[in-house]
């Protein structure tokens, strides 16, 4: 008779049969197995299923990632599709995603981070003579408005002009490496408004805050975001983006746009600090616990950084839902924080709930309008982690 081979399932159904044999008092065959879900069941966690199959078949996803965590401990991961069509390569729960916009949370964490060793301070200013930057994009006599920037104007996108628009500096010269990027934009690109008194969203922002913490830790952006605020969450395969689909990493998916848009005709590398990362879903999670800490994972920043970090930023319209300095956040800080992430061939989305549940779902693919492809992302995971009221989402 062949040997049945060894499985979880299997190991379960051993070791309640010996139990029942054997009289002894265990929990429950259901229990353990919920046990290594949070406390879900069968039914809910094939609905989870149903709910992210229902998302793909709308907006014709290639593949999808999708990480759940409760209290610090995953209790749903399901990585489906094909990740590289042409080789017929179907998605794993590793398999690596550009994250595009998830970026930002990073950026900014790290800022903090830098700002609790006493490196810089929220108030620096960025550009010129006095700056942390000082002279080296571009010389005096700056644009008007230039010299008044802040890192804190740069975190929550009130520098006073260089939207994520049509005009995104990020989004053209393509050819052009961040520091003739940075000069140019400051010298041709006047600010519309004064720093402080206008919320636009900016990759161009986030990109100079990659230059601010090259400045004060004397290291390359990724190199130092990988050595001291990833690999304290265990993460050790994030990586910032290729721009070429024969230079993708190994693991990493293949991007396929929509409505003509061309996933790799970005200078995706060049916005490391803005929206380069690639990640699984799983990493993601991971940086999430270890934000601001989950029971038995110790927090990378202090209470006192992630207040300030989720207090949303005075000029952004008054609302539920607020951005802070590189989070969305609810409750003036107070509930959930979150940030959706869009590029051509990526949607993501990464959430915290101030009930202590953590998520991140990633997409090889974007549709247009792209607002509606972001907004059914968001729905879809909040549908899913409904599915079981156990979790109080």
């Amino acid at each position: 008779m062949p040997t049945r081979p060894l499985t979880r399932r299997s190991l379960l159904e051993n070791l309640c049969t010996f139990a029942a044999a054997a009289g002894i008092g265990i929990p429950t065959c259901e229990a353990l197995a919920q046990s290594q879900y949070g406390g879900s069941n069968g039914q809910q966690r094939g609905e989870m299923g149903r709910i992210a199959a229902a998302f793909r078949q709308q907006f014709s996803v290639p593949a999808s990632s999708i990480a759940i965590s409760r209290n610090g401990q995953f209790v749903y991961d399901q990585a489906v599709g094909m990740g590289d069509h042409q080789h017929l390569t179907q998605v794993q729960q590793s398999s690596l995603f550009r994250i595009a916009g998830l970026t930002m949370p990073i950026t900014s964490v790290t800022i903090f981070s830098l700002m609790e060793q006493g490196k810089l301070n929220l108030t620096d200013k960025v550009f010129g003579p006095t700056g942390i930057l000082g002279t080296k994009y571009g010389k005096p006599p700056y644009k008007q408005y230039v010299t008044d920037i802040t890192v804190d104007h740069l975190l929550s996108h009130t520098a006073g002009g260089w939207p994520g628009d049509s005009t995104d500096p990020m989004m053209h010269n393509l050819s052009w490496d961040q520091s003739k990027l940075i000069t140019e934009t400051i010298a041709n690109m006047p600010l519309t408004n004064p720093p402080g008194s206008n919320w636009a969203y900016s990759n161009f922002g986030y990109c100079v805050l990659g230059r601010v913490i090259e400045q004060v830790t004397g290291q390359p952006y990724s190199p130092y975001v990988q050595a001291n605020i990833l690999a304290p969450c265990g993460i050790s395969t994030m990586q910032i983006a290729a721009n070429k689909e024969s230079q993708r990493a190994s693991n990493e998916v293949v991007y396929y746009g929509q409505f003509s848009e061309e996933s790799y005709k970005i200078n995706i590398t060049r916005m490391d600090s803005d929206a380069g990362w690639i990640a699984s879903s799983t990493q993601l999670v991971q940086f999430l616990n270890h934000v601001a800490g989950a029971p038995g994972i110790p927090a990378l920043l202090k209470p006192a950084s992630i207040q300030t970090m989720t207090t949303p930023a005075a000029a952004y319209p008054q609302g539920s839902a607020r951005y802070a300095r590189g989070w969305m956040v609810s409750g003036n800080g107070a509930g959930n924080w979150w940030h959706n992430g869009s590029l051509p061939g990526t949607t993501t989305v990464m959430l915290r709930t101030a009930t202590g549940m953590c998520w991140a779902a990633l997409t090889n693919t974007r549709t247009q309008p792209s607002n509606e492809i972001d907004t059914a992302i968001s729905q879809m995971m909040w549908d899913m982690v409904r599915t079981v009221p156990a979790w109080g989402a």
